[in-house]
């Protein structure tokens, strides 16, 4: 798999200050760089982590499908120990700012 258009525009968005990268720590110690514009909410965040993923699924072969249903049921996305529970909320709100990391939290059951 080549590289994407949606790829390369997220760089330009990057190098003229429209986007930003947010990095998020999974729970086996890998970090992913994911990039999204600078308003973006938590929701957009969480879908760009899946392409990202996706992608890099494709490209090394492996795994071709999670479930994201499954994923977001059982994680959440934190950032200095606050849950990022509102997918409407902007990331700035929660005062996320470029190159700051993000991470995924199993959820505790009830």
């Amino acid at each position: 798999p080549q590289v994407t258009a949606e790829e390369i525009g997220s760089q330009v968005a990057l190098e003229y200050g429209q986007a930003m990268t947010v990095r998020v720590c999974k729970a086996d110690g890998e970090t992913v760089p994911v990039v999204v514009v600078q308003n973006a909410s938590v929701l957009e965040l969480k879908k760009a982590l899946r392409r990202h993923m996706q992608l890099r699924q494709a490209r090394q072969g492996g795994v071709q499908h999670l479930s994201w249903k499954y994923i977001w049921r059982t994680y959440h996305l934190t950032y200095n120990g606050e849950k990022l529970a509102d997918d409407r909320k902007k990331l700035r709100e929660y005062g996320i700012r470029n190159r700051d990391e993000v991470s995924f939290i199993k959820k505790l059951r009830k």
